[in-house]
């Protein structure tokens, strides 16, 4: 069985990455990636997100989501209003956490890991930014970690493929409000259409417009 000394790690820990897509939108989920990499993971197809092209992210979250151990979830806008829009950032974190967790046994059985390679004491996470979630593992917060930390990085692009895959399904049940183009950022189009025939079923009733 193989040992946590194989894992893609600037400490004696196994890296977690943690981070969010979908703040500053004023409609739909926020979303997030955890992510753990192995050493024999392909580093040269991570960037941050952000500075990716949209093929270039669907070509690297095929490759996460077949070589590492990763999890994805949202918050929807209605949680977004009641609780904010940091919490529900921190909220999707922790259930992404959660859902890399629910691929462990198949992830170590395909692998070849022992499970207790991912004891809790054995883990690190990072988020991208100033908050870390609440989740059961020592974790430190910092800004630009998505441009940094190739955890981050991989975690930030199951973020946003994820989410953006999610808000073209959107498009198709409310194609007026143009979801597929904008994927629910603040963009001019957007705004207007807002105001003329009101918020769709999934706008942020809290955000400004």
């Amino acid at each position: 069985m193989k040992s946590a000394e194989l894992f893609c790690a600037p400490s004696a820990k196994i890296i977690v990455g943690f981070d969010e897509a979908g703040r500053g939108p004023l409609a739909g989920p926020v979303s997030a990636g955890a992510v753990i990499l192995p050493d024999d993971f392909p580093l040269d197809i991570l960037n941050d997100s952000k500075k990716m092209s949209e093929a270039r992210r669907e070509k690297a979250e095929a490759v996460i989501k077949e070589k590492a151990l990763w999890g994805f979830a949202t918050v929807d806008h209605a949680t977004i209003d009641r609780i904010n829009i940091l919490q529900a950032s921190l909220l999707a974190m922790r259930l992404a956490f959660d859902d890399m967790l629910s691929r462990l046994d198949s992830f170590c059985d395909s692998r070849g890991f022992e499970k207790s390679v991912f004891a809790f004491e054995n883990l690190q996470g990072i988020s991208d930014g100033n908050f870390c979630p609440e989740v059961p593992i020592e974790c430190r917060a910092e800004v630009k970690a998505d441009s940094k930390f190739p955890q981050v990085m991989a975690a930030s692009i199951i973020a946003k493929v994820g989410r953006d895959r999610l808000m073209c399904e959107y498009d198709a049940l409310y194609p007026e409000y143009g979801y597929a183009r904008h994927k629910g950022y603040p963009t001019q189009a957007h705004k207007e259409i807002c105001r003329r025939l009101g918020p769709s079923p999934i706008q942020r009733l809290t955000f400004k417009y």
